[in-house]
Formats: structure tokens, sequence, C-alpha cells
């Protein structure tokens, strides 16, 4: 086929948003259609992951090495990532108590019965569960680790410049390799739809609408107050942002995974005007310390269990739920099943409902799944703008032509 034809082709035909949108519909109705065909599409969901997952630890450490070596500024390494780490806890701390009030007042639990179902392997691997766990599952954070250590290095030889060269030249082969990568995400984004719908039906999302409703709305609602709050505070527009990294939010509702979009957020984040060594250190870093829609769903999953079984929970044990997870969350990108290990984790630290409980929300989780891995990806695109503009490293001219051509 002549390739000048597809140049001939409407618009809307060459937009990669287009197609993924599209796709995210048909696997909803092929799902729907035929229930085990669509179970069946779930491969093709699962190998682009694993192909977009080969590109994040080559990405993560080329991007921070070169960023910290070019600096040569192990202050300003310790200075952005301080900063960071205190927006992650204040933020979160937001994100908590946003969920925990809006789970309160509209108590979506109440009414629910209980049902029974095999957690037994998500319970034991919460009994499991530790920070060791986390450090030696993530490696996001081994990567991040040793790329600032790398960077280090490097950035006090003489002739970095020279030495650093070759690590330029692989991230650009990398990120034009992955841009090609992304051409398959249509396909990605309709084997994910197609087994959730398929696996799971649309009478398990009828079920429990409330809580779903509930979680989506909070979601909404923080991403639209809090975080539209914090780009203002920069002059940068929500809307705006939003449009700009919308086929990375198409993505990542397809598949339910964020990871599927950190590499290409990363490189959107660059292109508009964001430092290279803030989007290497804050990106990782969020994905690991910045899980805003996981703090969101851990919180209101874990009070609408309260609900279901009837248990009311005193102001200090609600305090107590906020304190444990602000620290069990931050171990969620390091577990497999990490949703549920750390919901069972959570539940297994307060020790007021039965941790069997979580079978509840087994079927639903793949759909609100995918309003956490949304959230999450938002929370640390905003989180890279704010730290870049505090660090006065935010170039508002190429974020101008970058949202201006949305």
């Amino acid at each position: 086929m002549n390739p000048a034809l597809f140049t001939r082709l409407p618009g809307f035909l060459r937009n990669l948003t287009f197609w993924v949108l599209l796709s995210i519909v048909a696997g909803a109705i092929t799902g729907y259609v035929d229930p085990e065909l669509g179970v069946r599409a779930r491969w093709l969901g699962d190998t682009f992951i694993q192909i977009i997952k080969l590109f994040i630890a080559p990405l993560i450490f080329l991007t921070i090495t070169t960023g910290i070596g070019s600096m040569g500024d192990m202050k300003k390494v310790g200075r952005i990532g301080l900063k960071a780490l205190l927006y992650f806890e204040v933020v979160t701390t937001f994100a908590l108590v946003i969920g925990v009030a809006v789970t309160a007042v509209l108590q979506p639990g109440v009414g629910v019965v209980p049902v029974e179902g095999d957690v037994s392997d998500y319970v034991q691997r919460a009994e499991q569960f530790d920070w060791l766990t986390v450090l030696r599952e993530n490696l996001t954070l081994q990567v991040l680790a040793g790329s600032i250590l790398v960077g280090a290095v490097l950035g006090m030889l003489p002739g970095k410049q020279k030495i650093l060269a070759p690590f330029y030249r692989t991230t650009h082969l990398l990120f034009r390799l992955l841009r090609w990568v992304m051409v398959l995400s249509p396909l990605g984004a309709f084997g994910g739809m197609a087994f959730a719908i398929g696996r799971y039906g649309i009478a398990v999302i009828l079920a429990l609408g409330k809580l779903m409703l509930c979680v989506y709305t909070t979601m909404a609602l923080f991403v639209f107050v809090v975080l539209w709050w914090i780009l203002r505070r920069c002059d940068v527009s929500l809307w705006r942002f939003l449009r700009y990294i919308r086929n990375e939010l198409l993505i990542v509702l397809g598949t339910s995974s964020s990871e599927s979009a950190l590499p290409s957020l990363m490189e959107k984040l660059e292109n508009m005007g964001c430092a290279k060594s803030v989007v290497g250190l804050v990106v990782p870093a969020g994905y690991s310390f910045n899980l805003d829609g996981t703090t969101i769903y851990l919180a209101m999953a874990t009070l609408f269990l309260t609900q279901v079984y009837g248990v009311d929970l005193s102001a200090a044990q609600i305090g107590t739920l906020i304190a444990v997870l602000m620290l069990t969350s931050k171990g969620a990108a390091g577990v497999t099943g990490s949703g549920f290990v750390v919901l069972a984790s959570t539940m297994a630290a307060l020790d007021v409902i039965p941790l069997e409980g979580i079978a509840l929300l087994l079927g639903v989780d793949r759909f609100m799944s995918e309003a956490r891995a949304i959230t999450n990806i938002i929370g640390n695109g905003v989180a890279t703008v704010f730290l870049s503009l505090h660090e006065k490293e935010l170039d508002r001219s190429a974020m101008a032509r970058a949202l201006g051509a949305v």
C-alpha cells in the first residue's frame, strides 16, 4: 500500500487518541458480547504492558544519570529530593482526608451484604509484607538509587559532557523506539478492557455501583480541586495539561496500569519545559511515594468494609487509619498484586474487621484500578511541574508551545 495514502486520511484517523478510545469501546463490547473471547484477549494487554516495562528501567537510569551528571551538584539533587518527599507527604495527606470524608458522608457500604471468597493468597502476602519486601521487589527504587550514584560519580569526572554523550544518544534512541511501540497501544487497551468486562461482567459493576461512583467522584474531586489549585499556583491550565497528556491517560484507562505510560509521560514533561533532572528524580520517585489515586482507594475501601460489617470507627481509629495508610500506601507500587496486599496489611494493622472482607472487592477492583492509575499519573505530572517551577527550571516558552499546540 502506498504510504502517501495515510496522509490523505482525515486528521482524526491519524490520531492515536482516536484509535485508543475506539479500542477501549470495542474491548468493552467484545467482553460483554463474548466473555470467553474477552478473557482470552487479556494477553494483548499484558503483552503491551510487559513491552513498555522493558523501557522503564533503562530510561529512568539514563534520564537520571544524564540529569545529575550534567548538573554535577549533589546539593541540588538533595534539595530536589527533599522538596519532592515533602510535597508527596502533604498532597497524599490531602488525598487521604478527601477519601475518608467522602466515604464517611456517602456511606457506600451501608446495606451491602458480605460475600465469601478465597483471599488466602492476599492475606498470606499481607502477613509477610515489610519494607525489605518493598525494597527487594521495587525495581524502580533500585534503579533510582543506582542512577543517582552513577550520575553523581560521572558529574565529578573531568570532561563529563564527552562521557555523557553516549548516554544522551542512547536515551534519544530509546524514546524513538518507544514512540514506535506506542503505536501498539490500541491493541493493549483493547485487550485490557475486553478482559475486564469478560472476566467480571457488567453485573458486578451494578452490584457495587455506589462504591465505584464514590471512588470515581472522589478521584475527580481530588484532580479538579486539589491538583487544579496546585497548577493554578504555577499559572498552568489543568485542562490544557490534561489534553496534552490525553494519549497517556487513555492508555492507562485501557490497560489499568500507570506504568504503561510512565516513559512517554517523562518525555512529554521534558518537552513541555520541565528540567530533565527534575523529571528524572520526581517521576520515578512519585511512582513509589506519590500514589494519590491508590491512597484514596485504600482509604475508601477500608472504610467501605467497616460499613459493610457495621463497625463504627472512632475519631482516634480514623486517625490511626490515616497514619497507617501514610506508611502502607508507600509500598503499593513495589509488591505484586499490590492493591489487595496493601489493603490486607492495612486492615490487619487496624484489626477491626475480618480480612476475608476484601473478597467483596475482588470483582470491581479491576474497574477501580483504572481510576487509581489515572489519578496517579496526573498527580505525578502535576508534582513534576510544581517542583520544576520551584527550582526555577520550568521553561515557560517550551510549555507555551507544548500546551498551546493541544
